[in-house]
């Protein structure tokens, strides 16, 4: 099968897609052939950690394609990416059934202890995977898309355009941590069972949920990809870099900028639903600005604009991040905020930037 010249172009890209394959099939022949004495053997914590990484990623890539490519710092990509969670979360706790610990068939454990007396509305249809996996995309994409719309239409843009997304999922966190919303409050939607009646604890399960994690960064990278190098991509580009004159010329900007970021806020919807089977948890912590702030961050350390970055910039800052709370844990939150000033400072491009400028002058 003969490539698309899209791709063909794309060196960065067919590296990041041939090291998907390569860990695609290695890690579960590591994890699930290889014996467990082995020092080759990946065990399943780290099968975990890995996909937890990829999930990441993909929200990384959706932020790299509304912030890199249309110039929009969206610091509330967190809320689509829990909503996407908490979309996967409500069809994984009605998986549960008798199993709970009040063995109520139909409403989940809090829901029980909080004296609720019937399922909510909302909740209804969650006991279907297909209706589930729709609402994984259509609610965060909603969200956005209504957002947006309203936001694009009045001109909101830069720094202000920032602050109302942070404002909104601020609000979502306030209004998810209260337990009238139906929603597990504080402690969120956990105790996970199965999912398609594959127990979630299983080594198989775990392997599994991996590889649609790399299927899904590679579907959402190629989608990304190919979106930027046609006709609307390099309409994109001009909104970022000139807006007035994209709007004079005739482009309809605010429909262009509420398509793509629809797009983007079904990503991390998407990937907010594998991230959470393979954590077992879905809170209203998932909304915290900050965790915004860092995917902007990944996107910034990997390299803005390259979509490849973005899932650079994901994987070593969260692996930093899983050894520097290990080892130094009173000191992350400085390394990261260091790790973001220094980039700025000095690698303004981010790493693939740094990486492509030092090709160019070899």
């Amino acid at each position: 099968m003969r490539l698309p010249p899209w791709l063909l172009s794309d060196r960065a890209g067919l590296v990041l897609l041939a090291v998907l394959a390569i860990i695609g099939v290695g890690v579960p022949v590591l994890n699930l052939l290889v014996p467990p004495d082995h020092p080759l053997h990946l065990t399943t914590y780290t099968v975990t950690l890995l996909g937890k990484y990829l999930c990441y990623a993909l929200l990384a890539v959706a932020v790299d394609l509304v912030w890199g490519y249309m110039g929009i710092l969206s610091l509330g990509h967190a809320a689509f990416f829990a909503l996407g969670g908490y979309c996967f979360g409500m069809y994984l706790m009605r998986q549960i059934g008798t199993r709970g610990v009040y063995g109520d068939p139909m409403l989940p454990d809090f829901m029980v202890f909080l004296n609720w007396k019937e399922l909510p509305w909302y909740w209804h249809g969650f006991d279907l995977f297909g209706f589930a996996a729709l609402m994984v995309i259509v609610v965060p994409g909603l969200l956005a898309f209504v957002f947006g719309w309203f936001a694009f239409r009045s001109r909101v843009s830069g720094v202000y355009l920032s602050i109302i997304t942070q404002a909104l999922t601020y609000a979502l966190m306030l209004a998810f941590f209260r337990n009238e919303m139906g929603f597990g409050g504080n402690n969120g939607l956990t105790d996970f069972k199965d999912a398609l009646g594959f127990p979630l604890q299983a080594d198989g399960t775990r392997v599994v949920l991996f590889v649609l994690s790399v299927l899904a960064l590679a579907g959402g990278y190629l989608a990304c990809r190919w979106l930027v190098s046609t006709r609307m991509g390099r309409v994109l580009v001009a909104i970022r870099d000139s807006e007035d004159r994209a709007r004079f010329l005739g482009y309809r900007v605010e429909r262009v900028k509420a398509l793509v970021f629809t797009f983007s806020a079904m990503l991390a919807g998407v990937a907010g639903a594998l991230y959470v089977p393979q954590v077992g948890i879905i809170n209203p912590g998932e909304f915290a600005p900050l965790n915004s702030i860092e995917a902007v961050i990944w996107v910034a350390v990997g390299g803005r604009g390259t979509l490849v970055g973005a899932v650079v910039g994901a994987v070593l800052v969260n692996y930093a991040k899983t050894w520097l709370t290990g080892a130094l844990p009173e000191i992350w939150l400085f390394a990261l905020g260091g790790l973001f000033v220094a980039v700025t400072l000095l690698l303004p491009r981010g790493l693939i930037g740094w990486l492509r400028r030092w090709e160019a002058t070899a």
